[in-house]
């Protein structure tokens, strides 16, 4: 992997303009979406409290703009964020980044929507307080976790989901031209539309502040153990069961499973440890001198160094240094589906063991526990959420390593098991169907009518995912499958000048997948050779 130092840490801005701060183009923390483009707005804001956010949302209704909402460094990967057509407007949380209150008593935090993660948990634990689950990545905000449903790994409790500990919010949504245009709304613990707004997608209204219920301060320790993958399909029916924060690496290629043994132990048991995402764990700080690790919550749940790293280095898919540059597929399967799942991969991967080794290179798959929610996007049951994340290359339609064994998982997971899309993650074809797999869909739908009937939260991405329209998510064209826009149905869908041609998964029949054919593609088929060759 060459990465290039261009002296730019942390990453710069995902909203850029031509005019101050109008005529801009908005994009990801990734630098592109799933099909490729950017999107554009007529200007963008950055409120740096409630009274300039209510302001920013009341100029908008009155200018009939669509709003969306991006975060510091945007992390979700489909286009959440493009507020739609050139006249948009985009609401930046940047500058709302302030804890606002802190209860120790009733041991509960409020929060402005864009504080990052990192600040979240440091204060929290100044205060003697810890959120007991998150993301594993710092670089998001509470207002953007919330979006999107993020979460951590347990069973334990109310579970991984960050959402399940919101016991309160303060929204602006639109309002009527006797009120202001905008009006902030208080949601209460006991308030049903709050299971609407926890898991929203930004389509409600613009988050202001949250109210967290935290826990006491405290240490957890971790041992990965590494073992022969024989039994993976039953132990991760087991292991969430048995370790609070527990959570599973598979690397099939290698026929090996890396169980993060992962608990709460006293205050007072030594440690000063870290985990970090991308450099591993330590003991001190610093170096890692053997298990166990030990260390308080917030060192041990969520991290990224490199967004603090000298200004000399860039975290790895920073758009602007020759870094990593990906595609990530997230789902949940339920327990009760998740063995035979893992079973059919083991089918895949026995055909060809090597079919796997470009997703082990990115630490293999993933398996992160996570609970059924009261949201009404949130988890219908008990789940495993699965990840893949595989090297694409810079060069659109371009066929990615084994592409055809990537889609047929992916095809597997969405349509034969069930599989629930992570909202901010995945390609298009991972939302077909996806709102039919909620069964509180039209409770979300009512509460998006009772707070912005006319929808300017809503933008076309959102409509589609939601089934506000009647419109396919899916986009026909030309090598459509090599960046996931569609499941391919014919040969043009995938990649003939490289030999890629459409046919049926080998385990999952009904899969419709660009498979190379032997002797076919010689010579512009290289190119393929030479991007996979960064790897």
């Amino acid at each position: 992997m060459r990465v290039r130092n261009v002296g730019c840490s942390p990453p710069g801005s995902v909203v850029e303009c031509s005019s101050g701060l109008s005529n801009c183009t908005v994009t990801n923390g990734y630098g592109v979406f799933p099909d490729r483009t950017i999107c554009k707005a007529a200007q963008v804001v950055y409120p740096s409290t409630e009274d300039e956010l209510l302001r920013s949302v009341a100029m908008g209704v009155e200018k009939k703009q669509k709003m969306r909402v991006v975060t510091r460094y945007s992390h979700s990967i489909p286009k959440l964020v493009c507020p739609g057509g050139d006249f948009g407007l985009v609401i930046s949380s940047r500058d709302l980044d302030h804890v606002v209150s802190v209860d120790t008593s009733a041991m509960r935090m409020s929060v402005e929507s864009g504080l990052p993660l990192r600040k979240l948990v440091d204060e929290a634990a100044k205060a003697g307080l810890a959120l007991p689950h998150c993301p594993f990545w710092e670089g998001v905000t509470i207002g953007g976790i919330l979006g999107t449903g993020s979460h951590g790994s347990s069973l334990f409790g109310k579970g991984s989901a960050v959402h399940e500990y919101v016991v309160g919010m303060r929204m602006i949504v639109p309002a009527s031209k006797e009120e202001g245009y905008a009006k902030v709304i208080l949601l209460a613990e006991d308030d049903e539309d709050l299971n609407a707004a926890k898991v929203s997608l930004g389509v409600l209204g613009v988050i202001s502040q949250v109210t967290l219920q935290l826990q006491p301060l405290f240490k957890r320790n971790i041992t990965n153990l590494e073992k022969d993958d024989g039994d993976v399909e039953n132990m991760v029916l087991t292991f969430g069961l048995q370790h609070e924060f527990g959570a599973i690496s598979w690397y099939p290629s290698q026929r090996k499973a890396v169980y993060r043994v992962d608990d709460r132990v006293p205050v007072n048991v030594l440690g000063n440890g870290t985990n970090d995402f991308f450099g591993g764990l330590t003991n001190d700080g610093q170096n890692f001198t053997g298990y166990l690790v030990t260390s308080f919550q917030e060192k041990m749940q969520t991290s990224g160094s490199c967004l603090a790293s000298p200004k000399d280095k860039a975290c790895p898919w920073d758009p602007r240094v020759t870094g990593q540059f990906f595609h990530e597929i997230g789902f949940s399967i339920g327990l009760s589906r998740i063995r035979d799942f893992l079973l059919d991969l083991k089918e895949i991967r026995d055909m060809d063991s090597t079919s796997f080794c470009g997703v082990d290179f990115y630490d293999g798959i993933p398996f992160h526990y996570v609970k059924a929610s009261s949201a009404y996007l949130g988890k219908e049951e008990d789940s495993i959420n699965v990840d893949m994340t595989f090297y694409k290359s810079h060069e659109p339609f371009t066929p990615a390593l084994y592409i055809d064994v990537i889609q047929e998982i992916e095809q597997m997971a969405f349509f034969k098991y069930g599989g629930v899309p992570h909202k901010g993650k995945n390609k298009n074809i991972a939302f077909v169907g996806a709102i039919q797999k909620q069964s509180k869909a039209e409770e979300f739908r009512r509460t998006m009518s009772k707070y912005d009937s006319e929808g300017f939260f809503s933008n076309e991405w959102t409509d589609v995912v939601l089934g506000m329209r009647n419109q396919d998510v899916v986009i026909y064209k030309d090598r459509c499958a090599l960046e996931g826009l569609c499941m391919c149905s014919e040969d043009a869908h995938c990649a003939l000048h490289y030999g890629y041609l459409c046919t049926s998964g080998r385990v999952f029949k009904d899969a419709k997948v660009c498979r190379k054919q032997e002797g076919e593609g010689e010579g512009e088929g290289e190119g393929e050779g030479e991007d996979n060759a960064e790897l």
